[in-house]
């Protein structure tokens, strides 16, 4: 930087156009002063080690790799409606201590005998997960092109259908175990009192295996798979390419090259409080906050499945091997769908509209045909599962909308707070009232799923509209000299180029930001 050239240089530049490199994203030191071209074969070559470390650990975690446990509540089966409630087993994300938690969480539902303890830790397995998807999306976005991330994230949220599968054949396993006797409790012998047609003993104490014992053991062994993987993320998991030790440093700077497509950076360790505000007067967020609470209305089926499914008129036994069948249905329609949002003439907003087809006409299938048509029931609710897909295809979708690092998390704070807030209020449809045909609530799915279609295609068309105006403007040059002052050690100053990808704007402030559709 010493030569007169240099200083000319320096002179020439527009005033405020040297930033201090606590201001730009992690990535600038590494990305600064490096304008040539990646060899497509290199970051192939990057992609797939990437893959091969983040890919298994993502897929294995407790949220996405065994999710859900069917356990019976044994008081309505006293009563010959056959209650189902599935455990949750969500997860971890960064990291390990947060696996930790929910893995000692999840032993702790073995000691329970109240509604007290079990509101507890029900309550930190919800502060867990409240981590997962979020931390996962962001980790997504740091490591991947935005063209690759909604296959990523399909594949990491499908391996929720492999668990439905595997605790399903887990679940149906135990129920086949053989235990000591029990002691009656006094929530069964209350039970059997207000019963018309009291049971006996031999069957108090099977419902007693059925609802305590077993469930125990569920937890038991899900919890010590929950540990095996908080261990394997405290060792394995990356941070940020910019820090990943399985990459050399010459890798850690091709990786950061590979994604400079985004125009989204890396990451930014400081808040900037002008893109807070910013995301909060964005209306497309907004919009994506409200898709996100009524498409997640229909999570309410993972919840009560194996309530449904009995109300068709199957056994419990066969409504947990059926479940399995749920697994397949959901990796199967969230395969489809992420395949079609990769597809360049579909684009995630049609793909996503296209997957809630099948989905509202599972809704008013099962609104429509009558009771003893149980098989025509139980594939028109494998219909309805259609609706889940748009979900993944959506949050893949949401990490490409924004830049500007502040903006993309406090964005997706609120994608995900309407998130909870849809599987929130969602079971609180299934009423007692409804039973067993659930009219209302089918008909409250169908209208959401309708609903989010339309919202879905605003959002696009929001979106290409956008994009147009952009294509009709001038090029804005404003960002295209920005240099970072770099400290080094012996004191002494150097500053390098920086492309604006790496500036921390926000996908506003960067006029060269295109959405993708």
């Amino acid at each position: 930087m010493g030569s007169a050239s240099d200083h000319s240089e320096k002179q020439e530049r527009p005033p405020g156009y040297t930033f201090n490199e606590v201001h730009v994203d992690t990535a600038a030191q590494l990305a600064a002063g490096s304008d040539e071209p990646l060899d497509p074969d290199v970051a192939a070559r990057i992609r797939r080690k990437i893959d091969f470390r983040l890919m298994p650990l993502m897929c294995i975690s407790p949220e996405f790799g065994p999710p859900t446990i069917s356990c019976w509540e044994m008081d309505e089966v006293c009563l010959h409606s056959a209650r189902l409630y599935d455990h949750l087993t969500t997860d971890l994300v960064h990291p390990s201590i947060n696996i930790f938690i929910w893995a000692i969480a999840l032993l702790a539902h073995a000691a329970c005998k109240s509604f007290g303890g079990l509101f507890a830790v029900r309550f930190i397995l919800g502060a867990c997960e409240g981590a997962i998807t979020p931390g996962f999306m962001i980790v997504t976005s740091m490591f991947y092109t935005r063209q690759e991330q909604t296959r990523r994230v399909g594949y990491w949220f499908l391996m929720n259908g492999f668990a439905v599968i595997f605790l399903g054949f887990l679940a149906f396993g135990v129920l086949h175990t053989k235990v000591g006797p029990l002691f009656l409790s006094s929530r069964f012998s209350k039970l059997n009192s207000t019963c018309q047609f009291p049971i006996s003993d031999t069957r108090l104490h099977a419902m007693e295996m059925t609802a305590d014992r077993l469930s125990h053991r569920l937890m038991i062994i899900t919890g010590i798979i929950t540990l095996v993987i908080a261990v394997l993320f405290w060792f394995w998991f990356p941070d940020s390419p910019t820090t990943a030790s399985f990459l050399t440093p010459e890798e850690r700077i091709l990786a950061v090259k590979r994604i400079q497509v985004n125009q989204t950076g890396v990451e930014n360790k400081h808040w900037k409080r002008e893109q807070f505000i910013e995301t909060l007067k964005d209306p497309k967020v907004w919009v994506m906050a409200l898709f996100s609470m009524v498409s997640n209305l229909i999570n309410s089926l993972i919840n009560q499945r194996q309530l449904i499914v009995n109300q068709f008129g199957f056994t419990v036994i066969q409504t947990t091997l059926i479940g399995c069948v749920d697994g397949v249905v959901e990796i199967i329609t969230i395969w489809l769908g992420v395949v079609l949002a990769t597809t360049k003439p579909v684009g995630r907003g049609y793909a996503g509209i296209l997957m809630f087809i099948p989905a509202l006409l599972g809704c008013l299938l099962v609104n429509l045909l009558p009771s003893h048509m149980k098989i025509g029931l139980l594939f028109s609710y494998w219909l309805s599962i259609f609706g889940i897909a748009p979900s993944p295809i959506f949050l893949g979708w949401v990490s490409t909308l924004t830049s500007g690092h502040t903006k993309r998390i406090t964005t997706n704070a609120i994608v995900l707070i309407s998130y909870a807030i849809g599987n929130i209020a969602g079971p609180f449809v299934w009423k007692e009232q409804y039973k067993p045909r659930n009219h209302v609530p089918w008909t409250l799915l169908a209208v959401s799923v309708g609903v989010s279609a339309l919202l879905l295609w605003a959002l696009r068309a929001m979106l290409a509209m956008e994009n147009k105006r952009r294509d009709s403007e001038n090029r804005d040059e404003t960002y295209d000299n920005v240099y970072i002052t770099h400290i080094n050690a012996d004191g002494t100053t150097e500053e390098k180029k920086v492309d604006k990808a790496f500036l921390d704007l926000t996908d506003i402030q960067n006029r060269d930001f295109r959405y993708v559709l």
